[in-house]
């Protein structure tokens, strides 16, 4: 008996990965299945083409990184397509994707010399007769692991930032979006033909466990946090270090003072964009106890006008089937406990669709609640005030971003959270802001993309000093005597035992 294929699952034929449209099971791709001895060659050939890359310098890096940021912005309309195609998001949200990306390359092309380049160092009195310098060297090569969601605008996260510091980069894009991550390297291999510096692998799971084996400088993971803890298991073996960006379960909180309607406006996006397939997605909502009703009523307002469906709707499928089986057992879970859906709910999931669920009263021990949902469903909970709600949203082992909406306490409310990323009075925006760092805590993760941060991740600090004079106070020689001891331990007292 034959087995009958999903759409959007992706299958191997004939030693080739074949990528189909989670709504229309159209072919979106078709690409080699890479073998581990295929994944070692790739890394020896970035090895070499990172020599090179690393020879162009900061400025010669930054001219190609330019070039291939104005290729992706002048075709902008091709690779939203695809990404439709391939996942199935609607091609507006693959715009905005692809918009982001373009501007983490240019941020990251002009920004490179500045924060890694050579710099010299203040001296300490103590060794005064020597400088100091300070320098970030590439890594070598970087293996980037990416994920589905955002198949453009993650692995550029990693992959852009990296090869400003002087790396080559090998990408293994998810099984699910392998034609975006291909149309990433060729379009990079135009404006850079001369050497294999950014390439990619395909396959599943093997494929990426054999990238993390394969002699790589250091592993830049984007996914679910029970696989990021097998990459952080594979890369262990031999030290390879590792960044990790895992899942989240990211809280809105809604104080008082907060103005509703942009409140509203900003949770149905944070938390319905992409179908809620968002890393740092809005999954829960704690509102005070004064605001709770209105704001709730105001959020069903604007998800109830969303559009579902393929092409032009503002929710188009979910990309990867199983996730379907996640996304009803939180929804009937939430609902056997006592939740109640004041839209959608249990008859919302039809696949690959599923329409926007907000669910209110949901016990905090409920899997709608602790786990992440990756779907277009969102709790929202009454709380008595802001601190209750900063309890419950630090409660989880989750912490990769947050939001915060109202006036006089926003910000502080905001440092509270427990997480590597806020946004106050918006959602997600630190996703788009180039110059701030990307990353969470606890079981989101480690590690840091964009912004200065970002680069130094790719970069190790290499630290020189250089003796300019002769030793006044001489202690790191055997040709010291006890009068040299004894001025030292005087001048140790004079300048720090005060």
């Amino acid at each position: 008996m034959t087995a009958v294929h999903v759409p959007g699952t992706p299958i191997i034929e004939d030693g080739r990965l074949v990528s189909t449209s989670p709504a229309t099971g159209a072919e979106a791709g078709r690409l080699p299945v890479a073998t581990a001895e295929d994944v070692d060659r790739a890394v020896d050939r970035a090895r070499a083409a990172g020599e090179w890359w690393a020879g162009l310098g900061f400025g010669g890096r930054r001219e190609r990184l330019l070039r291939w940021r104005g290729l992706l912005a002048r075709r902008i309309e091709e690779i939203a397509e695809l990404v439709h195609t391939e996942g199935g998001k609607p091609v507006a949200d693959a715009v905005v994707e692809v918009v982001t990306a373009v501007e983490h390359i240019d941020w990251a092309a002009r920004n490179a010399r500045r924060v890694l380049g050579p710099r010299r160092v203040r001296s300490r009195l103590v060794l005064a007769e020597f400088s100091a310098h300070l320098e970030y060297q590439p890594y070598g090569v970087v293996g980037v692991i990416g994920p589905w969601n955002y198949p453009v605008f993650t692995p550029i996260g990693s992959a852009a930032y990296a090869l400003a510091a002087g790396n080559a980069v090998v990408l293994k894009p998810s099984e699910y979006t392998p034609a975006v991550g291909q149309w990433l390297v060729d379009t990079f291999a135009e404006v850079v033909p001369e050497q294999p510096v950014f390439t990619a692998v395909h396959g599943l799971g093997d494929v990426g466990a054999a990238l993390c084996r394969s002699g790589v400088d250091k592993v830049a993971f984007t996914g679910s946090s029970a696989t990021a803890r097998k990459v952080m298991a594979a890369c262990a073996e031999s030290l390879t270090p590792v960044l990790l960006e895992a899942g989240g379960k990211d809280a809105m909180i809604v104080d008082a003072d907060a103005d509703l309607d942009a409140a509203a406006e900003a949770c149905v996006w944070g938390a319905l964009t992409n179908a809620g397939q968002t890393c740092i997605g809005i999954e829960r909502v704690y509102a005070v106890e004064p605001v709770f009703d209105a704001f709730v009523g105001k959020v069903v307002e604007r998800a109830g006008r969303l559009t579902v469906g393929p092409d032009d709707a503002d929710i188009g499928p979910i990309t990867m089937p199983s996730q379907v089986d996640v996304i009803r057992r939180h929804i009937d879970d939430a609902l056997s406990r006592g939740g109640r859906a004041v839209l959608g709910g249990a008859d919302a999931v039809q696949p690959p669709y599923v329409r926007p669920t907000v669910l209110v009263d949901v016990p905090e021990d409920s899997a709608a609640v602790r786990e992440e949902t990756f779907g277009p469903t969102l709790t929202i909970n009454r709380v008595r005030d802001a601190d209750e709600a900063v309890v419950r949203a630090n409660a989880l082992s989750y912490g990769l971003g947050g939001s915060v909406f109202g006036r006089r306490h926003a910000v502080a409310i905001a440092r509270r959270l427990r997480s590597g990323m806020a946004s106050v009075n918006s959602a997600l925006t630190f996703a788009g802001m180039s110059t701030l760092p990307f990353g969470g805590v606890g079981d989101s993760g480690f590690g840091r993309i964009h912004g200065e941060d970002g680069l130094r991740e790719f970069s190790r600090a290499k630290a020189i000093t250089r003796r300019r004079a002769r030793s006044l106070l001489p202690s790191t020689t055997f040709e010291r005597t006890p009068a040299d001891v004894a001025r030292l331990v005087k001048a140790i007292k004079v300048i720090y035992g005060r």
